[in-house]
């Protein structure tokens, strides 16, 4: 199976990743698998044609197993030629991570749990290594419940690493909007949530989102060129909403992965191996042992609305229920495409959401 990363650079352009019950004002940072997919394969319809997209979807839904697999969208954030890259952190605690008898747990539980991502070093130390958590990162993190201000924090590896600084990648911006009644030309005023990444060219500074997707063995290089092709296209249109304003352009960069991303994939010496998600997942009928003691996970409600090339017409589809990412399982979840098409739009084609999943080895504390 070939790995490739996906670097999506936004530039100067705001988006708007809005998600099933936040509302127009409110955004979310990244897209998620099922939407990348979605605007992905919606590209290659518009430049291959409804069949070849139809037939590609349709073999996938019969066998998974021949995909291409994508995660969701994390971020990145670039300081001259270092990358930082961000990953869900997983349900579960960390292997030496103090049990909740612990005197001074309080003092840094909280701060723990705002970590929702983690840096790529810090990831692979405390889920994949045999250091683990360690004293350090327990004084760090109790260093920084207690400092008032930036000074006052204890620098170690995790400041160091980047695990404070998630938050500073992006901000978010309330931007007024009008709308127009057709009718009686009534205005009725609103706000519009974006995100804008990180951007300072003059400290060489930036941020954006990344992606891995990879290739089944032997899959067609005709149909990954074609599928490159298609994400340009998707680049140059936006994804998400508010498209029509210009939002969501990217500019796309494909990269090999380097060692410390070829360690996390195949880690090597995991005691209590377990599978953390990096993209949603869904699947018809669960595999047996999915859901075992150890398993640790969140389900969230998947909807939204289609926008087919080819209709013209808008309708919401299907509401499904998937496993969210930094959900971990004993075994490894292969998930498939979900059918969300709506009753009213069998006769156009088929609507799929897709619960094909990626997933990262990592070890289970006990």
């Amino acid at each position: 199976m070939c790995c490739k990363l996906v670097r999506l650079n936004f530039g100067r352009n705001f988006a708007h990743f809005g998600e099933l019950g936040i509302g127009l004002e409110q955004t979310s940072e990244r897209v998620r698998s099922d939407t990348l997919f979605s605007g992905w394969i919606s590209a290659y319809a518009k430049l291959f044609g409804k069949q070849e997209a139809g037939k590609l979807l349709k073999g996938y839904e019969q066998h998974p197993e021949l995909a291409f697999r994508l995660s969701s969208t994390f971020i990145y954030r670039r300081k001259g030629n270092r990358y930082t890259y961000y990953l869900p952190r997983p349900l579960v605690l960390p292997k030496g991570y103090p049990g909740s008898s612990e005197e001074d747990d309080l003092e840094f539980a909280k701060v723990y749990k705002k970590l929702n991502y983690l840096p790529l070093k810090i990831w692979h130390r405390w889920y994949q290594t045999d250091e683990s958590f360690t004293e350090d990162d327990r004084d760090e993190l109790i260093s920084k419940a207690k400092a008032r201000t930036e000074k006052e924090i204890d620098k170690g590896d995790l400041y160091h690493t980047g695990t404070f600084d998630y938050s500073k990648s992006f901000k978010f911006d309330l931007v007024p909007k009008i709308a127009v009644d057709r009718t009686n030309r009534g205005t009725n005023f609103y706000h519009t949530g974006f995100v804008k990444f990180h951007r300072e060219p003059e400290k060489d500074e930036d941020a954006g989102l990344y992606f891995l997707v990879s290739f089944p063995h032997l899959f067609d290089q005709k149909l990954e060129h074609n599928l490159k092709i298609s994400l340009e296209l998707l680049g140059e249109e936006g994804i998400g909403g508010e498209r029509s304003s210009g939002a969501g352009r990217f500019d796309t960069e494909w990269l090999d992965l380097d060692q410390l991303w070829t360690d996390i994939l195949k880690p090597s010496n995991l005691i209590n191996p377990h599978y953390c998600l990096i993209s949603l997942y869904w699947e018809k009928s669960l595999p047996n042992g999915l859901l075992r003691e150890s398993a640790c996970y969140e389900i969230m409600a998947r909807g939204g609305w289609i926008a087919s090339p080819f209709s013209g017409r808008q309708l919401r589809r299907q509401s499904i229920r998937m496993f969210a990412e930094g959900s971990v399982f004993p075994i490894l979840p292969q998930g498939e495409l979900a059918d969300v098409t709506p009753k009213e739009f069998k006769a156009n084609h088929s609507i799929y959401r897709s619960g094909i999943s990626v997933s990262l080895p990592i070890n289970r504390s006990e």
